[in-house]
C-alpha cells in the first residue's frame, strides 16, 4: 500500500512527467510536418514558373516529389494525430498538476476528511479518460480491436 508521499512521487508525478514528455514530442512532430508541408506546398507554384525556362524535365520531377511529399507529411499527420494528441496529453498532464496542487495546499474539494481517498479517485479517473481517449483513437485507425490490448 502507498503513502501520500509515495503515491504523489510514483504516481502522480510519474505520470506528470510522462504525459508532459508525450505532449511536447507531439507537439514538436506536428508543428514540423505541418511547416515543411507549408514550405513545400508553397514552393510548387513558384516552381512551375521556372517550367518552359529549360531544364524542364528536373522541374517537372522536382514539382511533383514536391507534391508527394505534402501528400506524406498530411497523411502522416492524419495518421499519428500529433496535434490531437499534443493537445489531449497537456490536457491531462495541466489536470494532475491541478489537482495535485489542490490537494497539497487542502483547497477545496481535498479539505475535508478522505481528501486523499478523493485524490487518488479524481486522478485515477483523468488518466483512465486518457487511456479510454486513447483506446479509441487507436481503434479508429486501425479498426483492428486487438490494438486495445497494445499500449504504450
Amino acid at each position: 500500500m502507498l503513502n501520500e508521499a509515495q503515491y504523489m512521487e510514483q504516481r502522480i508525478d510519474d505520470q506528470i512527467t510522462w504525459y508532459s514528455g508525450k505532449s511536447r514530442r507531439n507537439k514538436i512532430s506536428y508543428r514540423t510536418l505541418r511547416i515543411l508541408s507549408i514550405i513545400i506546398a508553397l514552393s510548387i507554384p513558384i516552381l512551375t514558373g521556372f517550367i518552359g525556362k529549360g531544364h524542364d524535365d528536373m522541374m517537372k520531377v522536382t514539382i511533383s516529389v514536391a507534391g508527394a511529399l505534402v501528400a506524406l507529411f498530411e497523411g502522416l499527420l492524419s495518421l499519428y494525430k500529433y496535434q490531437e494528441n499534443w493537445i489531449q496529453y497537456r490536457s491531462t498532464a495541466e489536470s494532475l498538476k491541478h489537482h495535485k496542487f489542490l490537494f497539497e495546499t487542502r483547497a477545496a474539494p481535498y479539505h475535508e476528511a478522505g481528501a486523499f481517498s478523493q485524490f487518488v479517485q479524481v486522478a485515477e479517473a483523468l488518466m483512465a479518460n486518457e487511456r479510454m481517449s486513447w483506446v479509441q483513437g487507436n481503434q479508429s485507425k486501425s479498426g483492428n480491436k486487438q490494438d486495445e490490448a497494445v499500449v504504450e
